[in-house]
């Protein structure tokens, strides 16, 4: 029975197979091995789109609902929400579906074979202290497969599989697996006799590119609309802040599509008659008016991997989509210091992961990143800081996981 790799992303996803010896990823987009793991409901030609097509869609501002980073939502009770999406009433556990449905259809029109089962790579906790909600994001993710049209879905922590397709590795000596994913931030130690991989250890936490994301929002793009900012009391002298909620919803992948309702935007209308400095409110009815908050999310996303860039001191957000030559501005300085809780988060992980595979940090010999986000300066620094002595591997740090999974699916499953 053949079986399908998958790894379903927070921010792309691809899939896999062994082709002779070697794992050998499905074209899921025309020219294309991963795809973004983005949703879109066209209201007026009642279709889905999915991946790049659903964000040109957004992008171009077509009418209907975007939605990414659903994997965040997993284990929570909004998974199994009946909820008005666009032209349908659907759970979010069927729009993840129709996801892997798409992923699964691919893979058997580019390989000719039918996939009854699924491995698929999942984090080693979807929530970081909540074990009832970590079990149930397992629960809700294997509905989802078997709604999809699988028969059956095994599951693989997501740096375990990267160790299987990661470089080589010196008799004796230690690896360490660091995946930062858009949602999570996984870490696994492991050594090689052989062609044999031995995991040691695997340890993670709920912090990855979309919190990174959201941080910068919040403290570059949301002042900008008005979070923080002072509103006149409707009754009586006086003025209080403008209450946190909805910049942060708007600030988070997983929320936006959930912001733009008759409530949000009458306290927004209502804030631009209040507002001590009205202006920064109405760029927040428009961009609740326009629904443009994925719009900002796109830009707050761009200007990361900008600013990331290695001859690059500053960037800029471009909300100019909002209004007029508006940006926000910032640089490496300001971006280490916004993200400096994060970085410390996933220090710590790294450090307890050691301490469950009982080994010393001069043991780890070569250092493997995963995930576009391991790639930013502000984790390369927190890593090399912690093994200073290790080397550094990034050459497949977009497929790695997709790559182990493809070479797993080939073995026995339990």
């Amino acid at each position: 029975m053949a079986v399908l790799g998958i790894d379903f992303g927070t921010s792309n996803t691809a899939a896999g197979v062994l082709a002779g010896d070697r794992p050998s990823l499905i074209e899921v987009e025309p020219g294309r091995k991963t795809l973004p793991t983005s949703v879109f409901f066209d209201f007026d030609r009642k279709v889905t789109t999915y991946g790049s097509i659903a964000n040109v869609a957004l992008i171009d501002g077509r009418e209907g609902r975007f939605m990414r980073a659903l994997k965040s939502v997993l284990g929570t009770p909004l998974m199994r929400e009946k909820r008005q999406v666009a032209y349908e009433r659907l759970t979010l556990i069927e729009v993840v579906a129709r996801f892997l449905r798409m992923i699964r259809e691919r893979a058997e029109a580019a390989t000719g074979q039918t996939y009854d089962v699924a491995l698929s790579g999942r984090p080693v906790r979807f929530h970081s202290t909540d074990d009832a909600r970590n079990a149930q994001a397992e629960i809700d993710l294997r509905d989802a497969y078997l709604i999809a049209g699988f028969k059956d879905v095994h599951f693989m922590y997501e740096p375990e599989a990267a160790a299987l397709a990661s470089g080589p590795l010196d008799a004796g000596s230690l690896g360490l697996i660091v995946d930062i994913g858009g949602g999570t931030s996984d870490f696994s130690v492991f050594e090689r006799d052989g062609d044999a991989t031995r995991v040691i250890a695997s340890h993670g936490i709920r912090v990855g590119g979309t919190d990174f994301d959201r941080a910068i929002s919040i403290d570059q793009v949301m002042p900008l609309l008005g979070r923080g900012a002072e509103v006149r009391n409707a009754m009586g002298a006086g003025h209080h802040t403008a209450p946190k909620a909805i910049f942060n919803d708007l600030a988070t992948w997983q929320k936006i599509p959930f912001t733009y309702t008759p409530e949000n935007k009458r306290m927004a209308a209502d804030f631009v008659k209040l507002g001590v400095d009205p202006r920064l409110f109405s760029r927040l009815q428009t961009t609740l008016e326009m629904e443009l908050g994925h719009d900002i999310a796109f830009a707050v996303e761009a200007g990361k991997i900008h600013i990331n860039k290695p001859d690059v001191t500053d960037a800029g957000i471009d909300l100019r989509v909002i209004e007029r030559d508006l940006w926000a501005r910032f640089n490496k300085p300001q971006l280490a210091t916004i993200l400096s809780e994060h970085a410390a988060a996933i220090s710590t992980c790294a450090t307890d992961t050691l301490k469950m595979a009982d080994v010393r940090a001069d043991q780890i010999s070569k250092i493997v990143f995963v995930g576009g986000s391991s790639l930013l300066h502000v984790v390369e620094n927190a890593m090399v800081s912690l093994f200073p002595h290790a080397s550094l591997e990034r050459a497949e740090a977009f497929t790695a996981v997709a790559d182990g999974l493809a070479i797993a699916a080939s073995r026995p499953l339990p």
